[in-house]
């Protein structure tokens, strides 16, 4: 008879989390959760707002040196009038 008999299910639990017994253990593992979470969100925030912010910069850096137009209120465009029968 073997000394270890391997079963499937052992493997698995061997990797399966569990919760510890002691109570301020479970507080504690709770905290340094939620405090990884924040990190987490905190510097996907500023991962985000980097790539916000590099896209402007690439955007503004493209159109240096382009003009302006003079007019706020002037909008450039090609247009075609439309007939009424058109429009049903």
């Amino acid at each position: 008879m073997p000394a270890f008999h391997f079963h499937r299910d052992s493997l698995r639990w061997a990797f399966a989390p569990r919760k510890p017994r002691h109570p301020l253990l479970r507080i504690a593992f709770g905290l340094v959760g939620l405090a990884l979470l924040v990190v987490l969100l905190v510097l996907g925030l500023f991962v985000g707002a980097a790539m916000v912010a590099a896209g402007l910069l690439l955007k503004f850096w493209r159109q240096r040196g382009k003009p302006i137009a003079a007019e706020k209120n002037v909008v450039e465009g090609e247009y075609r009038v439309v007939g009424k029968p058109l429009l049903r």
